[in-house]
């Protein structure tokens, strides 16, 4: 199994990404609209509860979230975020996350977004 070490990710993912998460996979999607197919990469964020502790707080399983990111060797790459889910156990309310690295209101990267952008492709 080839490992892959967090800083060598640093140079192609966005670094809060790697800061929340576990690389759990990757895979080679065939694709109507690229002939070399899309590159999606599975992540898991890590099981760190919102502010209180477990004391506080229970997880409450996870749900998916589908990112794009900057191309790699020709492939569109799509991140598989699987975010966690936590529940107080008082009050019953449900909290995940927030993401810096996530465009707000849309599906991108900021630096995703920032480049559509630039080019006039992404609306402002």
């Amino acid at each position: 199994m080839l490992v892959i070490s967090v800083e060598a990710l640093r140079h192609v993912f966005p670094e809060q990404l790697l800061e929340h998460f576990d690389l759990v996979g990757s895979q080679v999607k065939e694709d109507k609209e690229s002939i070399d197919g899309i590159l999606e990469v599975t992540f898991e964020e890590k099981s760190v509860p919102p502010e209180g502790g477990l004391e506080v707080w229970e997880s409450k399983g996870f749900y998916s979230a589908r990112i794009q990111d900057f191309p790699l060797r020709g492939r569109p790459v799509f991140l598989i975020l699987k975010r966690r889910r936590w529940r107080h156990k008082e009050t019953g309310a449900s909290v995940s996350k927030e993401l810096g690295f996530i465009a707000e209101g849309s599906r991108f990267t900021k630096e995703v977004a920032a480049f559509f952008k630039e080019i006039g492709r992404y609306p402002s």
